[in-house]
């Protein structure tokens, strides 16, 4: 065998064991694809069977209005459709010369609800959702600190809830409404390119969505901020996860001379709408309206899920005491015997984790449902896990729920 044969037959066999990896993922993806159809297939169509109707939709959304973005108002609302959501909340940039919170899609477009935001940057960097957006492009905006503008939309009886909460040096005493516990564009942050080019020729164009998986981590650090807020009594916030939808992340190899050679979009909106959800719930016979939903999203009544992963509409989380049922968001009554009862329901099989104030204190695996009798005061909440789909989410919930304050 001649030396360049030889030469060859070494540098084949070495991009054939460098590429296996990324076979293996692609091969693991799919077998990820076939366990998620399997539990959609097996879920229970209505878990909940109580008074309220779960509505998923999506928070964080962007246009080319406030930059950022080349989105067309009707590419959002053709993915909003595609993805079967309720309602949809834009949080436009402000800009100069459009008042871009009136300029966005607003009220019912194609059967779904577009509720007009703002996303605001405060004197100190810090970002601020507000639902609905100013009446104007708000050119002070800038000029004032984060209580300052909490306070502002409040008083204006706007939802205000904090962006990017892992970029506060410090957390504001109270005054919000909620937090913004999972951003999507900061998890795609912590992403290896290299890993992902090769990982795109493997596995793009057969589960583009699913390449999710490979980087998705679960918010520690935000939830416990938030756990820490809540538990200590200064705000009372529920969460949101942002989609933060620009349809711009992702990357491009061109050739030498001009010309795209091949280009990966983590992003678009359709593939965005479904990772991650926001699902509220309306008392049955409530209209969705924008006063229903932005309630909801204000009084915690609701949860975060990564229905990616698996259809989550109707899971419940709810609390009895003497008084009646409470679900997320609302407070319950130690009874006069000092207990409340808890009761986690899901629609297939999962991993459920109880946390009280921010502490784990019982878990339940391979269940449906589950029930805790509780005798301590506390801010309790559940995660749910589906262990059962592998280990790309070893320990990566599913479903993060709000909580149920036990006084």
């Amino acid at each position: 065998m001649s030396r360049r044969k030889k030469i060859a037959l070494v540098l084949l066999g070495v991009l054939l064991v460098s590429q296996a990896p990324f076979a293996w993922r692609r091969h693991r993806l799919g077998r990820l694809r076939a366990a998620v159809a399997e539990l959609n297939a097996r879920r229970a169509p209505d878990a909940g069977g109580d008074a309220f109707v779960d509505y998923a939709g999506v928070f964080h959304v962007h246009s080319a209005l406030g930059g950022h973005s080349e989105g067309r108002p009707e590419e959002i609302v053709r993915a909003a459709r595609a993805n079967g959501l309720a309602f949809a909340v834009m949080t436009e940039h402000p800009a100069a010369g459009v008042n871009t919170a009136e300029a966005t899609l607003r009220g019912e477009h194609g059967g779904v609800l577009f509720l007009n935001g703002s996303e605001l940057v405060a004197r100190g960097g810090e970002r601020l959702f507000v639902v609905p957006g100013f009446a104007t492009p708000a050119p002070d905006a800038d000029s004032l600190t984060l209580p300052e503008l909490i306070t502002r939309a409040k008083a204006e009886g706007r939802l205000a809830l904090l962006a990017y909460p892992e970029q506060l040096r410090q957390w504001p005493p109270g005054g919000y409404d909620g937090v913004e516990v999972y951003n999507l564009y900061t998890n795609a942050r912590a992403i290896n390119y290299a890993r992902l080019f090769f990982d795109g020729l493997w596995s793009y164009a057969s589960h583009p969505e699913l390449l999710f998986a490979t980087f998705y981590e679960r918010p520690g650090d935000n939830l416990r901020r938030w756990d820490e807020a809540n538990a200590a009594g200064a705000a009372r916030a529920s969460i949101v996860a942002g989609n933060d939808a620009h349809a711009n992340v992702g990357f491009d190899l061109e050739w030498p001379g001009g010309g795209k050679l091949f280009g990966v979009r983590l992003d678009p909106y359709e593939r965005s709408f479904r990772v991650v959800r926001n699902h509220v719930l309306l008392r049955r016979g409530e209209p969705v309206s924008a006063e229903s939903v932005l309630e909801a999203l204000r009084a915690g009544h609701g949860y975060v899920a990564f229905d990616i992963f698996g259809d989550a509409r109707g899971f419940r989380f709810s609390a009895e005491d003497g008084a009646g049922l409470k679900t997320m968001g609302e407070e319950a009554t130690l009874t006069a015997g000092g207990a409340v009862r808890l009761r986690a329901r899901a629609p297939v099989e999962c991993r459920m984790l109880f946390f009280r104030d921010g502490e784990p204190f019982a878990e339940a695996a391979g269940v449906a449902e589950k029930e805790l009798v509780v005798n301590r005061p506390g801010v309790y909440r559940v995660e749910a896990y589906l262990d059962q789909l592998g280990g790309f989410l070893r320990d990566k919930p599913w479903i993060i729920s709000n909580p149920i304050y036990v006084r």
